[in-house]
């Protein structure tokens, strides 16, 4: 499943794609069950900030969260054995795992603007790790991940306010002037896996009549301590529950400025960052 090309293109990159981990028979199950969960919202379904727009179409399929908690077909995919394995590798132990998401993002849904999953997941020590699976093939037409390799290495920037028009977040990061975000173009049944502080979001769905729908989990290096407490309970990937403290952040965050012409990250306090704003 992991070739040593790709463990090698992951420690560079800090992202990789393992084609056709799931088979089509497996896809077409997880589209048909998740369309029919669509019917019945649970809390934590969001829509996303500006969700007042009557052209938003994020409000017809807002995104699920949590379901491994109550629907055990997500619980079955969030525990995946090929997953397990291909993440075993990558870091080195087990992961324990903390969350599943379901993203439906019909034609005309905005995007994700760039962020990093562990200024959210707070994993202390280590970072978190993604299992991203598109449930239709993905391009930059109905809004497949964008990445910015290497950014894996990145201390975790400050954020500013987002374009909500084009992102269903309202908080980005800044990138310097020519860092390249790469699309990532993915056959449904592939499964994108990225570190935590790796850069990314999401294109907007700017196709006719394409879905983009993505079942993602999220987890946390096998030796950590602390997660944030949205995240608990966190699972072994056997199913048992690990009892881990509350993550509470850092009270310092990256913000760029040059170095002899060459942009570099500078961590800024909390009271640095007020003085910035005041």
């Amino acid at each position: 499943m992991l070739t040593p090309e790709l463990e090698a293109f992951y420690r560079s990159n800090g992202y990789v794609i393992v084609p056709g981990l799931f088979s089509p028979e497996e896809v077409e199950r997880y589209l048909a069950h998740y369309m029919a969960l669509r019917r019945y919202p649970r809390e934590g379904d969001s829509a996303g900030v500006a969700a007042d727009r009557l052209q938003d179409t994020n409000q017809q399929y807002p995104r699920m969260i949590h379901m491994h908690r109550w629907d055990d077909l997500s619980l079955q995919w969030l525990l995946d054995p090929r997953l397990n394995a291909v993440m075993t590798t990558l870091i080195g132990r087990e992961p324990y795992a903390v969350q599943t998401m379901l993203y439906y993002k019909p034609p005309g849904a905005r995007g994700q603007a760039l962020h990093q999953d562990q200024f959210y997941l707070k994993v202390k020590p280590g970072t978190c790790l993604a299992a991203w699976m598109p449930l239709d093939d993905c391009d930059e037409a109905n809004g497949c991940l964008q990445v910015v390799p290497g950014s894996q290495g990145w201390e975790l920037l400050c954020t500013q306010a987002a374009d909500t028009t084009v992102s269903f977040t309202d908080v980005t990061v800044p990138l310097p002037p020519g860092t390249e975000v790469r699309p990532a173009v993915m056959r449904a049944g592939d499964v994108l896996f990225f570190n935590g502080s790796l850069v990314h979001g999401s294109y907007a769905n700017t196709s006719r009549d394409r879905f983009r729908r993505a079942l993602i989990g999220h987890y946390i290096d096998g030796a950590a301590e602390e997660v944030g407490a949205y995240y608990h309970p966190a699972l072994r990937m056997d199913g048992t529950v690990v009892e881990l403290g509350e993550g509470q952040g850092s009270t310092a965050c990256g913000v760029w400025v040059e170095s002899d012409g060459t942009p570099i990250i500078e961590l800024a306090g909390l009271e640095d960052r007020r003085r910035k704003h005041e």
